[in-house]
C-alpha cells in the first residue's frame, strides 16, 4: 500500500464497495455515485481492489472518492472480497459496503424483463441461481454499512435512497420533497417519512360519472370537498406540513417522501398529493416532485 501523503491521511477519503445479489440494482447505484463525481469501476474482481486502492491512495492522486462494483460475476476471484475488505480496514482506509438485495420473485421477474442468464446458473434456472447467491452473499450481507431492498423501488426511487444514505447534496439549504399517492388495496407506500391515510374523505369511487377520473380533475376535488371536509383536513394539514418541513431541512435531511393513501389511489390521495405538490413547489427552499402510483390502475 502506498504511503499517506504528507498531511498524514491518504488521498482516496472515501471508497464505497457495492456488492449484493444479481439484478438487485448494481449498476443504477453506481450510475448515482458517478454522477455525484466518483470514480467508478463496474464488475473489479476483489483481488484487483486493493492495487486500484495503491493508485489512488498516492500522493498527487486526484481521485478523493470512489465506487467499486464487486460481484458473483468475477466467479472465483469474488471469494476473497471478505479478506480484501478485512485488509481495507487494517491499513485505514476509509471504506462503506452497499449491499443491494430484492425478494426472490422480484429477482425473477426483473431476469424475464432482461431474458439475462444468471451468473450462478446459466443453463439452469433462475431460482436455483438466486439460492445459490444467498449463500454465498451472507457473509457480506452482515458485514455491510449500508443493506437496502430495492424490491417495488424504480431506479429514480433508488437513486434518492442513496443519495439520503450516502451522498452529498449538491443543493445545500434545499430539501427534494416527494409527495406520492398510492391505494391501500395494492400496498403500503415503500419507505415514506410521513404517512396520511385519507379514507375517511368522501370517496367518488361510488359515483359512476366520477370513478373513471382521477384525483387532478376538479369536479373529483368538488365532490370530495362537497361538505367542507377536504378544506377542513387541509385547515390541519398545511400547519404541521409547515412545521415539519423545515425541521427535517434543518437537521440536514437531503429527501423526504410524504405519502397520502386512499383505497384505490386514484381519487383522493391523487386529489391531495397533487394539492401539496402545488403548494409547496412555490416555495423556494423545496424542490417538489409528485407521484401517483396507482392512478393509472384500472376503476
Amino acid at each position: 500500500m502506498a504511503a499517506p501523503a504528507e498531511d498524514g491521511s491518504l488521498a482516496l477519503r472515501d471508497l464505497v464497495v457495492i456488492t449484493g445479489f444479481s439484478g438487485a440494482g448494481k449498476s443504477t447505484a453506481m450510475a448515482a455515485f458517478e454522477d455525484e463525481g466518483y470514480f467508478c469501476v463496474d464488475n473489479l474482481p476483489s483481488e484487483m481492489i486493493n492495487s486500484l486502492v495503491e493508485l489512488f491512495a498516492h500522493e498527487g492522486s486526484k481521485v478523493a472518492r470512489a465506487a467499486i462494483v464487486s460481484d458473483l460475476r468475477a466467479g472465483s476471484y469474488f471469494q476473497g472480497l471478505t479478506k480484501v475488505l478485512d485488509r481495507l480496514q487494517e491499513l485505514g482506509v476509509s471504506h462503506r459496503v452497499l449491499f443491494l438485495e430484492a425478494s426472490e420473485e422480484t429477482l425473477q421477474t426483473r431476469y424475464k424483463e432482461t431474458r439475462r442468464r444468471h451468473p450462478l446458473s446459466p443453463d439452469g434456472s433462475v431460482a436455483a441461481g438466486i439460492a445459490r447467491e444467498r449463500d454465498a452473499l451472507a457473509p457480506l450481507r452482515a458485514r455491510a454499512d449500508f443493506v437496502v431492498d430495492t424490491t417495488g423501488l424504480t431506479a429514480a426511487q433508488l437513486r434518492r435512497k442513496l443519495s439520503d444514505a450516502m451522498l452529498p447534496t449538491h443543493t445545500p439549504g434545499r430539501l427534494a420533497v416527494t409527495f406520492e399517492s398510492f391505494g391501500f388495496k395494492y400496498g403500503p407506500a415503500r419507505d415514506p417519512d410521513l404517512m396520511f391515510d385519507v379514507r375517511f374523505l368522501p370517496n367518488p369511487h361510488y359515483e359512476p360519472s366520477l370513478r373513471p377520473l382521477t384525483g387532478v380533475d376538479q369536479r373529483i376535488v368538488d365532490f370530495i370537498d362537497r361538505d367542507g371536509s377536504l378544506e377542513a383536513f387541509y385547515e390541519r394539514l398545511h400547519p404541521l406540513l409547515d412545521y415539519l418541513l423545515p425541521q427535517y431541512l434543518a437537521e440536514g435531511k437531503s429527501h423526504l417522501v410524504v405519502a397520502v393513501g386512499c383505497t384505490g389511489g386514484r381519487h383522493r390521495s391523487v386529489a391531495i398529493a397533487q394539492h401539496l405538490a402545488e403548494r409547496y413547489r412555490s416555495m423556494p427552499e423545496y424542490v417538489v416532485q409528485v407521484i401517483h402510483r396507482d392512478s393509472e390502475r384500472p376503476a
